[in-house]
């Protein structure tokens, strides 16, 4: 008789019952949430994790820079309390900035599994709420100094305890922020998602027993770690360094941030190390180790398991270096605000490091930055409001074709940005343009993908934070290609006035204002003089490269006549 724990047809069970669970509390999550950052954007992640704190599974299409971190929080929940100070039933919430390393609108909710009484594993979620509390609204304030001006704080504590919700702690939630009809119903939307995980894991359990299913998730694991060492592998041995820039830390906009990146390859493991990464910075520009250990993951898995399912042995072969105390790992109480800000630039530069050594896999820059727009005030019938929205841009030329246009960040991957006409429901502005902004991606042999443009006229009097970045050290070209546009806000008085402005916080806007967001390209890659003329004349024709624009950089000198498309 075949052993279950080594029996094939019982993990491919489990393998896709893991991952199926995970995208369930994902699809109640998305669909019971009161927030568009939730149920459009879909800023969250869904997981099932051990009871040591390593991910069994996390659905697909879950942020990348959360990035199998759940477990971070979980393993400090199990510190406080023991693995027997949970009982069925129990919730808890968490998003200490100190633990969790992010701004603190990223709340992790999670709850025990229970089967026959026996603690089995943890159902987990991550999401954004609208508000926290504290001195900042939305994203991309740089106004805060200090984790404690940034919202209210919550390590690991019972928002339900043994099946009861907690009043007192409900209560004190409700008294600190701005929205709290939003953030608790997205509350209850996480606790229902974590419920159904919990209920699924144990079903799984008690239809196979706990060592036929742990047996097989480590099976599981160690699988996709295989899959890993073999790209890895193939990797030349070597050390590859490269270096960028960030503007500024949003306070000092004289400094620029140094981005380095040293990336050891030895056999079949992979060593980043972030040691010589600036300083922590005075403002919210920073995150904690789990932010430059993230940004290394995702790197990484880009490279090695783009396919696979996120689990924990996806990045046995990674091993990350980073001292405390800089911008990736900022010593409490550093402020957490804008913590993702850097990391796109993070990921840009890693693999620029190691484009020497498979340039076969290595695109040229994206967009590199998290850019998006905060607007915020108060109805005239006295409530509040704070419309969000991330922006796309223009991703990197490949060797092997044109870099995708407006698409997200790479730290956000599946994530949306909100449709106009729900914005434009719920809130008091005019999107009168929303269009790809042409000759924005660096020119190549293949081109980098274009940014956008989207202009919101202002119907009533509000504030808003606007904050861009890479508008220094433009998304760089590869092997030839150029540098895409980099990103700007320009925003357009009732008065006639201009403003061209990287970055704002509090920023006042009138009634007939206009602000229109211009976003980065990707860079380009490869020589432009080897662009297949079709391509480029079918970029002239849709408007994607304008003539100026094709002269100047490709070269173009003849008439552009219409030519049969090639299909």
């Amino acid at each position: 008789m075949t052993n279950p724990t080594h029996d094939p047809v019982t993990i491919e069970v489990v393998r896709n019952s893991i991952v199926a669970f995970a995208d369930e509390m994902a699809d109640v999550l998305s669909k019971s949430a009161y927030n568009m950052m939730i149920y459009e954007v879909r800023d969250y992640c869904c997981g099932l994790i051990d009871t040591s704190g390593r991910m069994i599974s996390q659905n697909r299409g879950g942020l990348p820079i959360f990035l199998a971190d759940l477990g971070i929080a979980i393993e400090d929940g199990i510190a406080m309390h023991g693995l027997d100070g949970f009982a069925e039933g129990d919730v808890l919430i968490m998003n200490l900035g100190a633990v969790c390393g992010q701004h603190l609108n990223n709340v992790v909710i999670y709850a025990p599994c229970f089967h026959a009484g026996e603690l089995v594993g943890f159902a987990a979620n991550r999401a954004h709420w609208v508000d926290i509390g504290g001195g900042r609204q939305g994203f991309g304030s740089n106004a805060t100094t200090d984790i404690y001006s940034e919202g209210i704080q919550m390590r690991s504590l019972k928002i339900h305890e043994a099946g009861k919700a907690n009043a007192t702690l409900m209560q004190i939630i409700r008294d600190n922020i701005r929205y709290p009809d939003a953030s608790l119903g997205d509350l209850r939307a996480q606790i229902a998602s974590c419920q159904v995980g919990a209920r699924r894991y144990r079903d799984l359990v008690e239809r196979y027993s706990r060592p036929v299913v742990e047996a097989a998730v480590a099976k599981i694991w160690d699988q996709a770690d295989a899959a890993v060492r073999a790209v890895v592998a193939k990797i030349p041995d070597g050390t590859y360094c490269a270096e960028s820039f960030l503007d500024n830390d949003g306070r000092d906009l004289t400094t620029p941030l140094r981005i380095k990146t040293t990336v050891r390859v030895e056999g079949d493991e992979m060593t980043v190390d972030f040691s010589e990464m600036h300083p922590q910075v005075a403002g919210p520009l920073n995150s904690g180790r789990s932010g430059g250990i993230a940004a290394a993951r995702v790197a990484f898995k880009a490279l090695t398991s783009p396919s696979l399912d996120v689990n924990e042995g996806c990045f046995r072969a990674l091993k990350v270096e980073l001292p405390d105390g800089t911008m990736l790992s900022a010593r409490p109480p550093a402020a957490l605000g804008q913590w993702s800000i850097a990391l796109p630039t993070v990921i840009d530069t890693l693999l620029k490091a190691l484009a020497p050594a498979v340039p076969h896999m290595i695109p040229a820059a994206h967009k590199g930055d998290m850019g998006g727009c905060s607007f915020f005030g108060m109805r005239d019938d006295g409530a509040g409001f704070l419309l969000l929205n991330i922006f796309g841009g223009g991703w990197g030329g490949r060797p092997t074709g044109d870099g995708v246009s407006a698409a997200m960040s790479v730290c956000q991957g599946d994530v949306r940005n909100t449709p106009v006409e729900l914005q434009e429901i719920k809130y008091p502005f005019l999107i009168e343009r929303c269009a790809l902004r042409p000759d924005s991606g660096g020119a190549g042999q293949f081109r980098g993908g274009l940014g956008i443009e989207l202009t919101y006229k202002v119907l009533q009097s509000c504030r808003g934070n606007i904050n861009f970045d890479r508008t220094v050290t433009p998304p760089w070209g590869l092997n030839g290609g150029l540098d895409a546009e980099v990103s700007v806000a320009v925003i357009e008085r009732a008065d006639g006035s201009i403003e061209r402005v990287h970055k704002a916080t509090n920023a006042a806007f009138g009634v007939g204002d206009r602000v229109t967001f211009l976003t980065a390209g990707g860079g380009g890659y490869g020589d432009p003089g080897q662009r297949d003329p079709i391509a480029l004349r079918n970029d002239l024709q849709d408007g994607l490269v304008s003539a100026k624009a094709a002269d100047r950089d490709y070269g173009l000198v003849e008439d552009v006549a219409p030519l049969a498309r090639r299909v």
